[in-house]
């Protein structure tokens, strides 16, 4: 079942095309990584799917029975986010502001969410500390988690690991497979870890100035800017099955 479908979609800034005559389909489960060179639209199609930009032309549907408020985000890490004056809890909880309605505060039923969601990515003994002094690997963690308290089946990344030492990195890549692998969420992720996207992805969406490559991993890899890629990284690491 479809989770995602671009037709035809273009993004444009003060007439100034970004993104021109995109199309892909992203079916339920897969594991989608977005690359490509800089400027090349990849964080404006994600502002699109997220219903933060309108396209210039085509469109861009949630499938059936997804609603705009229901996808899970983690936006990349900034120094206003980094220094945010809240405790864990009250993040992760944050995740269900949407699913709550017009009801005041949280029930229960949000509360009992949010505990699932720390003890299913390991964090439930920072579950009252400040976010502010946190590790840039546990941050990363507790935003998925508030993301998945927002979204059961599809969760947005914009390169998540922006600014993690390697460790941290890899431990949220294998986490995020883990998620992807075992409980079916449908990953959509911006990275310039073309290793790791091509170790874990189902599907490269590559962006460049002047074209654009929707495939599996290993066709990537086969394809004229694949061999490119693989030419710039010097080696690539074997897929795991």
């Amino acid at each position: 079942m479809s989770c995602l479908n671009c037709e035809h979609v273009s993004f444009a800034y003060e007439n100034q095309t970004v993104v021109s005559d995109l199309s892909f389909r992203v079916e339920e489960g897969d594991y989608l990584c977005i690359i490509g060179e800089n400027g090349t639209g990849k964080s404006t199609l994600m502002r699109g799917i997220l219903g933060l930009k309108k396209p210039s032309s085509g469109t861009i549907a949630l499938g059936e029975g997804i609603r705009q408020n229901q996808v899970g985000y983690v936006p990349q890490q900034t120094p206003v986010q980094r220094d945010f004056p809240a405790s864990v809890w009250e993040v992760v909880l944050s995740g269900c502001i949407n699913s709550r309605g017009w009801r005041p505060g949280f029930g229960e039923r949000e509360k009992k969410l949010a505990k699932e969601k720390l003890a299913l990515l390991g964090i439930e003994e920072l579950k009252q500390k400040s976010f502010r002094e946190l590790s840039g690997g546990q941050r990363q963690r507790v935003l998925l988690a508030r993301s998945l308290c927002a979204a059961q089946k599809l969760i947005l990344l914009d390169e998540p690991a922006t600014g993690l030492d390697p460790v941290a990195a890899e431990e949220f890549y294998r986490l995020l497979l883990r998620l992807n692998r075992e409980l079916k969420i449908t990953v959509i992720m911006i990275s310039h870890d073309i290793r790791e996207a091509l170790e874990c992805a189902d599907h490269i969406l590559y962006l460049s100035h002047d074209s654009h490559f929707f495939g599996t991993a290993d066709a990537f890899l086969e394809s004229g800017p694949g061999r490119l890629f693989v030419e710039k990284i010097a080696a690539v690491r074997p897929r795991r099955d």
